[in-house]
């Protein structure tokens, strides 16, 4: 090519959201889920005589101020209100983290922002509605069953959405993987945990729950230190 003659411009490729957007969407996944964590460990240690199992106790009891029995458990939490507030925040957290991540394909970012919604949504109606089953017994909608399932389902298809973007959110395929592998993990969990209701033993309920949970909150901090670390690859 001449000297003189203007170079032609060579197409770029596509990158992932710029390094401001995607360290604030990372710091926003690590908040949701520290956010989650933090509220049921605080709750959780307030809860005294006898104290609360992890593997026996619902999550949901944490945020029922009682005393009260239901779903044969005793449910009486002195800090029910930390526990709410943490139901409440983390899915506003979560779908505001999904929101941060701009520059992504319509067909990506779409489905991402409303499984985060529909979490967002599932979290309110925890919050709002505790989960003592005076709704059932009174024959009207269980607005808190209602949310946790709508959280149990949003939060596992959004972390698999998320591990099927690893490209575009310039994470490794490796985690990815993992991330895929975790959603479909807190699905199987939820399988468990549904034929351990229908069966009415109760055995290990909380453990199965925190089964669906867990591999959700636990990735969403793990994609948010990776998207705070990771660098974009050069132009």
């Amino acid at each position: 090519m001449n000297a003189t003659e203007p170079e032609t411009a060579v197409q770029q490729p596509l990158h992932p959201p710029s390094v401001p957007q995607r360290r604030g969407a990372g710091a926003l996944f690590m908040a949701s889920g520290g956010i989650y964590l933090t509220a049921e460990f605080i709750a959780a240690a307030a809860w005294t005589d006898p104290a609360y199992s992890y593997t026996h106790h619902f999550t949901s009891n944490l945020g029922v101020r009682g005393p009260v029995t239901a779903f044969g458990q005793f449910m009486y939490s002195p800090l029910w209100w930390v526990m709410n507030t943490g139901f409440f925040l983390f899915g506003l957290v979560a779908l505001a983290g999904v929101i941060a991540l701009r520059g992504l394909p319509a067909k990506r970012r779409v489905p991402a922002v409303l499984m985060a919604a529909l979490l967002a949504i599932g979290g309110i109606l925890l919050s709002l509605f505790p989960g003592s089953g005076e709704s059932a017994d009174s024959g009207g909608t269980d607005y808190h069953a209602l949310g946790a399932f709508v959280g149990f389902f949003s939060a596992n298809v959004l972390i698999i959405l998320l591990g099927r973007m690893h490209g575009h959110l310039g994470i490794t395929r490796r985690l990815g993987r993992t991330l895929v592998g975790a959603g479909t993990f807190g699905f199987v969990s939820l399988a468990v945990h549904m034929a351990v209701l229908a069966s009415e033993t109760g055995v290990l309920i909380g453990l199965t729950q925190r089964g669906i949970i867990y591999p959700f909150l636990i990735s969403m901090i793990i994609v948010g230190v990776a998207l705070r670390k990771r660098r974009l690859p050069a132009a």
